[in-house]
């Protein structure tokens, strides 16, 4: 308690007090019906207690969070008084794991007290007892008629709602006055993120209500919260899993960023502009995620790429990039199978091919390459530009939109590039990870307006301004002959046989001099301007 700033231990001590005004009539009034509450208390107690004590020692998911099922059937069957009772022991038992834990248990539990203590009286005022069955709010006993449906669902969602307002409200005054955020932020998000599971809260206690209330009594209740439960547990479960994927991309992406340390922080902003480009194609919301998680991994088989030849920064033999070249497979290989990644793994494989037909590993042409690897491969070639390499400076965002348009039809997909056009034109260019020193941010509409955005580093003889690209560093030329087989312990490039194999000899489009033939190489970087 010391560690907390006084403003967060008096808005504390304050709900505490509120909290302790709220359950005292239910303390002092003889007609607190004992048995539903102490029912009730005991069921959301066990509740509570399950995340901690698991049966067979199964741990349950982290994340399931507080069961308000049950206290907002207690808000629906018992008084205002007697429903933030029930709610206080199960507050008091819950832990999400960080510290202080004590004063957190006292802090949920006054809360969650508080929160049903208000929402049993807007019950009550829109006459929400009537409508579950008629007579006072007493939790046993039949009720006078059955329960009145549809009317019945308004005053226990408003129920519901003002529950999910009352615990934002506090939950944002004890994040300003304890962690010190601004007032208009504090509260940002809390009520979009909780008001819907809430809801279904609400509409779970409202039917734990209506079976509590008949002819069959509170073991019927049960049959309600039972699969709600489960439900609720299998949510939880999802949700851990689909963090533990999530760290699972991480872990792959900072392996490969520490290898490469010319393109730290490269793969993020790959994955944020395909998403942009996969928005402005209209995509699905599930589609940007993987659109994202393929932008993210493109560059995930540079693993199996020697690092000498990752860092290197005189130029390649033709050895070395063809070795460099096989990194596409490299990566497919590593995700193949991890099942989540879905239609990523294509993108990861294909990310290098060019719709003429010249990219790699299998000169696929046209449509015939998958549609997220077009997409990430417009936005590979952006970032490239636009961050220093060991071999190039970085492009203005201009320039390299610029060279994306003079490339489109040949080397990448018009539609992807027009789409990455028209994404940074509306919102700008606000990359989410800057480790690079040479990132640049640009505002909505500049790229459209054609305003002149200095390349960094152009004081240091980088050569690039918003009229012409720099020409790279000579010496990554490609020589002529067969691309090798694949490392040790990796397949035999063209071993698939749902894709045909690469052509002998065939190596693709690299930089050259400004006014050659320009495209990029294969790790994304920038070819020659054109003439």
């Amino acid at each position: 308690m010391r560690a907390l700033p006084p403003a967060a231990r008096a808005y504390i001590l304050c709900a505490v007090l509120a909290a302790a005004a709220c359950v005292t009539p239910a303390l002092t009034d003889s007609g607190t019906p004992w048995t539903a509450v102490l029912l009730l208390a005991a069921l959301y107690l066990g509740c509570e207690l399950v995340k901690i004590w698991p049966p067979l020692g199964r741990r349950v998911p982290e994340g399931i969070g507080s069961f308000f099922p049950v206290v907002l059937a207690a808000v629906l069957l018992l008084p205002p008084a007697a429903a933030a009772l029930v709610a206080l022991p199960g507050g008091l038992a819950g832990t999400d794991g960080r510290r202080p834990a004590r004063v957190r248990r006292v802090w949920h539990g006054a809360q969650q007290a508080t929160a049903a203590w208000v929402a049993g009286r807007t019950y009550a005022l829109l006459d929400g007892p009537a409508t579950l069955g008629g007579g006072p709010s007493t939790g046993s006993g039949p009720p006078a008629g059955p329960a009145d449906f549809p009317f019945a669902l308004l005053p226990a969602t408003a129920a519901a709602v003002v529950f999910c307002l009352v615990l934002t409200v506090l939950d944002g005054g004890i994040l300003a006055a304890a962690e010190r955020r601004p007032a208009a932020t504090a509260w940002r998000g809390l009520l979009s993120a909780s008001l819907a599971p809430h809801c279904v809260h609400g509409l779970a206690g409202l039917m734990m209500a209506v079976m509590w209330r008949s002819p069959y009594g509170p073991p019927a209740a049960l049959l309600v919260l039972l699969p709600m439960y489960i439900s609720c547990w299998v949510f939880a479960q999802y949700h851990r899993e689909r963090a533990a994927h999530q760290a699972t991309i991480r872990a792959l992406v900072q392996a490969v960023d520490i290898k490469d340390r010319y393109t730290r922080g490269h793969s993020e902003r790959v994955g944020q502009a395909s998403t942009m480009i996969a928005r402005e194609l209209g995509m699905t919301e599930d589609r940007l995620e993987t659109v994202r998680i393929a932008g993210i991994l493109h560059d995930v088989g540079k693993l199996g790429v020697p690092t000498r030849l990752l860092r290197k920064d005189g130029p390649l033999t033709p050895q070395e990039r063809r070795i460099i070249e096989l990194h596409p497979e490299y990566g497919h290989e590593m995700v193949r199978g991890i099942g989540f990644l879905g239609e990523a793994r294509s993108a990861i494989l294909h990310h290098h091919e060019r719709v003429d037909g010249s990219g790699y590993p299998y000169g696929l042409t046209g449509e015939q390459i998958p549609v997220l690897a077009r997409v990430v491969a417009v936005a590979d070639a952006f970032d490239a530009m636009t961050s220093t390499r060991s071999y190039s400076r970085a492009r203005s965002v201009p320039v390299a939109l610029a060279e994306l348009e003079r490339c489109a039809g040949a080397q990448f997909d018009p539609s992807m590039v027009r789409a990455l056009v028209d994404a940074i034109g509306r919102t700008g260019w606000h990359p989410v990870v800057t480790s690079d020193e040479d990132l640049q941010v640009i505002p909505a509409g500049a790229a459209d307006a054609g305003t002149p955005v200095p390349a960094p580093g152009a004081g240091a003889g980088a050569g690039a301004g918003a009229g012409a690209a720099p020409a790279p560093a000579p010496g990554r030329v490609p020589g002529p002959g067969p691309r090798p087989s694949a490392l040790p312990g990796m397949p035999e490039q063209g071993s698939r046989t749902a894709a045909p194999a690469p052509r002998s000899g065939r190596v693709p489009a690299v930089p050259g001099p400004a006014g050659g033939s320009g495209g990029f190489g294969p790790d994304g970087d920038a070819g020659g301007a054109g003439g």
